[in-house]
């Protein structure tokens, strides 16, 4: 693991902390951030454009989800 995966994960842990998922669901998510980290990416680039057309963060992230539901499937089920 590199310097760069290192912060992300600590990063990502953090974050998924504030969820109260469980910790199994928390190590599951930030694997699959780790392992597409582009992909995740470009979900956060289209979220963060609709909320700068007015949406509120959740909304614009549901949408995001909503529209990439088939990959963000294949990524979670690590197929």
């Amino acid at each position: 693991m590199g310097i760069k995966d290192f912060f992300v994960k600590k990063m990502l842990a953090s974050q998924l902390k504030k969820t109260g998922l469980p910790k199994e669901q928390q190590d599951m998510i930030a694997a699959a951030v780790l392992k597409n980290p582009e992909f995740f990416e470009k979900i956060a680039k289209e979220a963060k454009q609709l909320e700068k057309q007015g949406k509120s963060q959740q909304v614009a992230m549901m949408e995001v989800m909503r529209k990439h539901q088939g990959e963000l499937q294949k990524i979670m089920m690590g197929k």
